[in-house]
């Protein structure tokens, strides 16, 4: 490892300011990510400041949703009862990943901001553009299995590896950014990037900007949502595709809102709007659902190391809806009990 200073935050504030005056600052919490890459040569800050003692770790709920601090840890979020009770896809997302010992170490924002878990950018002996912009993707033509089969180009075929983020995405999350010019709010579906020609850029985030929260919206009433996740062996293994789905049935039976996100698909979670349009207001038929999955990966570019990702998101999602509005249509939700005892 190379070595390295090494400060504590006492204020959010602080810290923001301390990272963006370095451009090689970064910041720590958990570390279950970073400190692999720095062990393996791939991160190489002059400077790490500690963001895991400030007060960031409160998972706030109100009828209007629930405010989540950058450094909830993620066993912490998935056991929360609220979010639970609330918002499964997000609770199941959590708990599909990684392994129990690490959900306690791991935060919110960590987990959001983990880099992929592609073998050749972890590889130092290989060329990657995501670690070293312009020295080529050893992916393209090497062991592909993992490879993105929507939004790559010629310079990244990475997935994101993070479970939380395409819950994330389904549920229209905000985060809360505080950076040199002060804090805003970035729309979740906004906050990763496609790779096009700059792969070293995994999100939007500018040098210094500092996570502190997201925000998850109450879902409508009489919404029901899920995760699936296909992976090769049942826990501590990332997955070859996810399946994050909100859905609202009407009482005609058509859809009222329905939310489709994707992982292992893309460079960031994948927001299946394509699919969305064409079911809302919909019956969640079989040919409906059909015609709309296909409809959303009509652009999807496979290799024979991915082709099987295509028919596998097909059945998973189409298996995911069918869980829940055949769910939705057989008994009240939670959601909708509350509404009936106001």
């Amino acid at each position: 490892m190379r070595a390295h200073t090494w400060e504590r935050a006492t204020d959010a504030a602080g810290a923001v300011a301390r990272v963006s005056s370095s451009p090689d600052a970064q910041f720590i919490a958990a570390g279950s990510n970073l400190v692999d890459h720095l062990k393996l040569g791939i991160a190489r800050p002059d400077l790490l400041v500690d963001v895991s003692r400030l007060p960031l770790a409160q998972i706030d709920h109100s009828e209007e949703g629930v405010r989540i601090g950058a450094n909830v840890r993620n066993s912490d979020l998935a056991a929360d009862a609220g979010i639970r009770q609330g918002y499964a896809v997000l609770s199941r997302a959590l708990l599909s990943g990684a392994s129990g010992q690490i959900r306690n170490q791991a935060t919110t924002a960590g987990n959001l901001l983990q880099r992929t878990r592609c073998v050749y950018f972890q590889d130092v002996t290989t060329p990657c553009n995501k670690r070293e912009p312009g020295s080529g993707c050893s992916a393209l033509e090497g062991y592909g299995r993992y490879n993105a089969i929507l939004g790559a180009s010629a310079e990244c075929v990475a997935v994101h590896p993070s479970d939380l983020a395409v819950s994330l995405a389904a549920l229209d999350a905000t985060v809360t950014v505080l950076g040199p010019d002060g804090e805003r709010e970035v729309a979740f579906e906004d906050l990763h990037r496609l790779p096009g020609d700059h792969p070293e850029q995994d999100t939007t985030l500018r040098h210094g900007d500092l996570v502190t929260g997201v925000w998850v919206p109450a879902l409508p009433a009489g919404a029901r949502s899920t995760y699936t996740k296909v992976r090769d062996r049942a826990s501590y293994a990332f997955a070859l595709v996810s399946v994050a789905v909100v859905v609202a049935v009407a009482d005609d039976g058509t859809l009222d809102d329905v939310r489709i996100a994707w992982g292992g698909a893309a460079h960031k979670p994948w927001r299946a709007r394509r699919a969305e349009e064409m079911l809302r207001g919909k019956e969640p038929s079989p040919e409906n659902v059909r015609a709309a999955l296909h409809a959303e990966l009509a652009d999807a570019q496979t290799s024979p190391d991915t082709a099987y990702k295509v028919p596998m998101l097909l059945r998973s999602t189409a298996m995911t809806l069918a869980q829940l509005t055949s769910a939705a249509s057989s008994t009240p939700s939670v959601a909708s009990t509350k509404e009936a005892s106001r």
